[in-house]
């Protein structure tokens, strides 16, 4: 079928149920960012692959609204395809909803599957239809007669998360989030975000592509836990199990468990990570606290054995690039390079790391006017050759058993025009002020933000994405709770506690030209207490050296251009000793002082 085929047979069935208008958000039943094909709705219908956008079909429109990282690739992928592209001025913020109510008829109906809503999002959509007095029937799914050899829900392998990676045993974290239900007064608390799941039973898999996570719910009581599966677990990890008092229940059985086990009891649960289905199951007998998971701020917590480990991969990780800058540089004019066989190289050399499972995310390996496209992925298709000019950005990360990553550069590959060089060191300035920033407790992520943009903003440029995601600890490189940006997102009323690990990218996209993104993780540390309360800092984890051949240096401060040397001096210092005499010498020219 096509994607013309598709929206003709949905409006078909649309037709039949009287519904006016169905909504197609790109999640599944965790409120998951990157999916299993299983739940790939949205791309099934649309062709679009892009990790966020929603789906609205009506009679005679079918639009898809998405925000400005994914502007010009969404205009590439819907060519041709009936479909329209709505561009979100606002990152994460449903603005499809007000267009419904603009555009739909009194007493019209609104479709949607509550199994990929989650329970604010549900409720927004329904209170903000009221007026009109549209009526919205959350049990909708019209694609799933009509999408045939529709894969299945994975049931890949499982394995345990070794506690000399993970810091602390199961059991301490289950006591843990059970000491913070009793202090909270709550009796059950219900888990459906897999990245919480897995953290809390130390356990990690490969259902979602590049997470390292397993498909499943959990239920925390203050006598028992249980966890959802849908696999057979092998003798072993059900020995694990059992002597650490984890129930072991089948997937589909949730909704039953919730309704056996949380009769009259107060039970907790993030209205945003917990789909709308699983919400109306809960007996009217319960009372409901809506918080977030108690398990989302114990995870972006790293403890020590997670920040000493993560320092480590950094090592490696950086080695790894290093080693592939040095090639790419020495080899361009020698072989064919492109966008994807740079990647594959890229990986390769990742993979000779110690402790290496697998990429975190796919990586954007954009060369001139591909990095404009922000998430950008080559294809045999849009591949094309690098040469000997222009400007280079690689954002890509790698999953290690004892940390995640995540690191963005972009290079000049020769003849870097002015307008490239004095934009990159506009982005640098942004960057070092992030990394260098002391600030008081309490500091919130659109606080943060403006010291990325405002030397952007100087020159009237700007970026559309946001300046800092969390990561986390061999487990989803984009990881809440808390984040930088200056979108209308409630992460960023998140506190930065010690141990949070962030990215720190500031960008500037030029359509048709070039895109460029400096990215390093960064750890938030306690610094110091004085009269005026308690202040935290930035300590930049990531190691690889900065193109200093694009920066202006007439542009960047002393203090900037101290920050540079003395990062400098510190990658140099933790890579070279793992490197070849001739790798080593060309790494020492790469960092050398301003």
């Amino acid at each position: 079928m096509t994607v013309t085929d598709r929206l003709f047979s949905l409006r078909g069935q649309m037709a039949i149920m009287g519904i006016d208008a169905f909504i197609i958000p790109n999640t599944d039943p965790h409120m998951s960012e990157y999916l299993a094909e299983h739940w790939q709705f949205r791309e099934w219908v649309s062709g679009f692959t892009g990790s966020a956008g929603t789906l609205i079909i009506t009679k005679d429109i079918a639009g898809l609204w998405t925000d400005s990282r994914y502007f010009i690739q969404a205009e590439q992928q819907l060519q041709g395809s009936g479909i329209q592209l709505f561009k979100m001025k606002i990152p994460h913020y449903p603005c499809y909803i007000e267009w419904l109510k603009n555009n739909l008829q009194d007493n019209a109906k609104v479709g949607f599957d509550g199994k990929l809503f989650s329970v604010s999002l549900a409720k927004m959509i329904k209170s903000s239809l009221s007026d009109k007095n549209i009526k919205v029937e959350s049990n909708q799914n019209f694609i799933k007669p009509l999408w045939k050899n529709r894969p299945s829900i994975p049931t890949n392998n499982i394995f345990i998360h070794d506690i000399k990676f993970a810091g602390k045993s199961r059991v301490e974290k289950i006591s843990q989030v059970r000491n913070i239900m009793i202090e909270k007064n709550v009796s059950c608390h219900l888990l459906s975000t897999l990245d919480d799941i897995a953290w809390l039973f130390n356990i990690r898999g490969n259902d979602v592509k590049y997470n390292q996570v397993v498909i499943s719910y959990a239920l925390i009581t203050l006598d028992n836990a249980y966890l959802f599966i849908h696999k057979e677990l092998n003798d072993n990890i059900k020995c694990v199990f059992e002597n650490d008092k984890i129930t072991i229940l089948p997937y589909k059985s949730v909704t039953n468990n919730i309704k056996k086990y949380c009769k009259k009891q107060t039970i907790l649960l993030d209205p945003s990570k917990t789909n709308n289905c699983i919400f109306s199951s809960i007996p009217s007998s319960c009372k409901i606290i809506e918080d977030i998971n108690i398990t989302t701020i114990l995870k972006a917590k790293k403890n020590t054995t997670e920040v000493a480990n993560i320092k480590k991969v950094m090592i490696r990780d950086g080695v790894a690039l290093t080693k592939f800058f040095y090639w790419l540089e020495n080899n361009i004019l020698n072989e064919k390079i492109t966008e994807l066989s740079a990647d594959k190289k890229l990986e390769f050399l990742r993979s000779q790391q110690k402790n290496f499972v697998g990429l975190s995310f796919a990586t954007i390996a954009a060369y001139k006017s591909h990095g404009a496209i922000v998430h950008y992925e080559a294809t045999a298709k849009t591949d094309v050759e690098l040469l000997k000019e222009g400007i280079f950005l690689i954002d890509s990360g790698g999953q290690y058993f004892d940390g995640t990553t995540d690191i963005t550069r972009t290079i000049s590959l020769g003849n870097a025009t002015q307008e490239e060089i004095n934009n990159f060191t506009l982005v640098l300035k942004g960057h070092i002020n992030i990394a260098s920033l002391k600030f008081p407790y309490g500091t919130k992520g659109y606080q943060i933000d403006v010291l990325a943009r405002k030397f952007l903003w100087d020159n009237y440029l700007n970026y559309g994405h946001g300046t800092g995601h969390g990561v986390g600890s061999f487990l989803n490189v984009h990881e809440g709770p808390q984040s930088i940006g200056s979108s209308a997102n409630s992460s960023l009323n998140i506190n930065f506690e010690q141990g949070m690990i962030t990215s720190n990218e500031p960008g500037i996209y030029i359509e048709n030209k070039y895109g460029i993104r400096i990215e390093n993780l960064i750890l938030c540390e306690n610094d110091k207490d004085t009269e005026f309360g308690k202040f935290m800092k930035f300590n930049t984890i990531s190691l690889c050296y900065i193109d200093t051949s694009l920066i202006n240096v007439d542009l960047l401060t002393d203090d900037e251009i101290k920050w540079l040397n003395n990062y400098h001096k510190k990658v140099f210092d933790k890579i070279s000793p793992f490197l070849s005499n001739d790798e080593k010498r060309w790494l020492e020219d790469k960092t050398k002082s301003l």
